[in-house]
């Protein structure tokens, strides 16, 4: 079968052209063929070469520029070649990445007693064997664009279908349960029931897979498959996947405690863990950024733990001495951080996100200029227009939000960035520390304590931060 070429892009069939002109019997093959297939251009294209061992494909390569050994997980599996030729290098910075086929070998009676190795005498649809899904078992021949489809790969893409190549698919690499996942919000796929069986069967192995792959990344991107799926179209429909298949409580225990809870709030109608799949799909639906996502998908994990019921009859989930120590904003900002470190997100996303959770619960107030410019005094504008991402997230993820609400958090936005423009940190102040010291302050906590003072009066009175102003202020303050 022959597969279109029309839809890669100029510089994937560059490399392409280039790879097909070093004298090999190429393929590409994996995740470009199938976006290939979808119409959608990718990053970055893998080539299988039949009939060469590593050390034979380093020969083949050397007179076309430098190959070095590619090692996965401890093991040679290819080469990353760097091309001499200056335009191709320059479209694969990272190298060009090519492997022999690979295929299994048993080595014991147990499903998993085996192990992969290279073999140049296997065929293409042997390598393919070992692959996760049929949507990711494809291969491309770069001479003619045959394409080698030994599972029906692209019938399962035009059914919008995942399914895995093998029944021990999740046992060999418990990282797949969440690719597959990844791969329903980012494509729209559909489990098949024996997939579906299979995830249920594996969803504890996932404990094993290292925090880097899940979370923080070990991609070329510097993502891993939690963040793919945040980032998809669908993260809803896989993140409630994967609680009804058991896969969501192994990757995140922090979840155990909200699935099925019941708010039993007058602001919620929906359990914790369904408004928390509303709003992080509100957040993938706006195109909030990563940081936003994640948060949305933290922001309530703490109600089950500090909840306490009222003379109303109602669940609270505020701090209140003698029904709980803590809000349920700083409990769930506990639980991110906590969360967030095991999968090794990179401390100042993981920060950023933590701060989100902690203040989501943000007063708009009468949403007026002063309103904006203490906000921004306290947070920031960076921080601040993620909170407000979050709280537009998290309206729209009630189901029905009120329009008024909607729309003075519009208004309220045109007014920060309004306001963004008045003095809201100490560097905005008319005066420095070197200027209270000339009025005869004594280096020390007085001058913080003072400009902190003066910022407070000038976020209320923009006008009074004029120099004269504001060291008339200091004599005040200092007595």
């Amino acid at each position: 079968m022959r597969s279109s070429r029309s839809r890669r892009s100029p510089s994937s069939r560059q490399i392409e052209e280039y790879v097909g002109s070093l004298g090999l019997d190429a393929y590409v093959v994996g995740g470009a063929v199938r976006d290939e297939l979808l119409g959608s251009d990718a990053k970055d294209a893998d080539f299988l070469v039949p009939g060469l061992d590593i050390e034979g494909l380093r020969a083949a390569l050397a007179p076309h520029g430098r190959a070095e050994e590619l090692v996965v997980a401890g093991r040679p599996v290819g080469v990353r070649f760097h091309p001499r030729d200056a335009k191709v290098r320059k479209l694969v910075r990272a190298g060009i990445e090519l492997a022999p086929p690979r295929r299994e070998i048993s080595t014991g009676p147990g499903r998993h007693d085996f192990e992969i190795v290279v073999d140049p005498a296997a065929t293409v649809e042997q390598d393919l064997e070992r692959r996760d899904f049929t949507v990711n078992a494809m291969a491309r021949r770069l001479a003619d664009g045959t394409l080698v489809d030994p599972f029906g790969g692209q019938a399962d893409l035009k059914s919008r279908t995942l399914r895995t190549v093998s029944p021990s698919s999740f046992a060999e690499d418990p990282l797949r349960l969440v690719r597959g996942l990844r791969f329903v919000s980012q494509l729209g796929l559909e489990p098949d029931g024996r997939t579906l069986a299979q995830m249920r069967d594996e969803a504890a192995s996932v404990e094993l897979v290292s925090g880097e792959r899940l979370g923080g990344g070990l991609a070329a991107d510097g993502m891993g498959e939690l963040s793919k799926l945040l980032l998809g179209a669908q993260p809803a429909k896989a993140l409630r996947l994967a609680r009804d298949t058991g896969v969501l409580v192994h990757l995140l225990p922090e979840f155990e405690q909200a699935i099925g809870f019941e708010q039993e709030s007058r602001w919620h109608a929906l359990t914790v863990d369904e408004h928390t799949f509303e709003v992080v799909q509100a957040a993938a639906d706006a195109r909030f950024p990563l940081r936003v996502r994640l948060a949305a998908l933290f922001h309530d994990l703490g109600k089950p733990h500090v909840a306490w019921r009222g003379t109303d009859g109602r669940l609270h989930y505020y701090a209140k001495r003698g029904k709980s120590d803590q809000s349920h904003e700083q409990v769930s900002a506990h639980l991110a951080g906590q969360a967030l470190d095991r999968l090794r997100y990179p401390t100042e996303l993981r920060k950023r996100v933590v701060r989100i959770v902690r203040s989501h619960m943000i007063d708009l107030g009468k949403a007026d200029p002063l309103r904006a410019r203490r906000l921004l005094a306290r947070y920031g504008a960076e921080l601040l227009v993620d909170l407000l991402d979050h709280k537009e997230a998290d309206l729209r993820g009630k189901g029905n939000p009120p329009d008024d609400d909607l729309a003075k958090l519009e208004r309220f936005r045109a007014v920060v960035r309004q306001e963004e423009r008045s003095p809201h940190r100490l560097a905005d102040l008319a005066v420095r520390g070197d200027d209270l010291i000339a009025l005869g302050y004594v280096p020390g906590p007085a001058i913080g304590n003072t400009l902190r003072t003066l910022l407070r009066e000038v976020v209320d009175q923009p006008a009074a931060n004029t120099r004269e102003a504001l060291l008339e202020r200091a004599r005040e303050l200092a007595g």
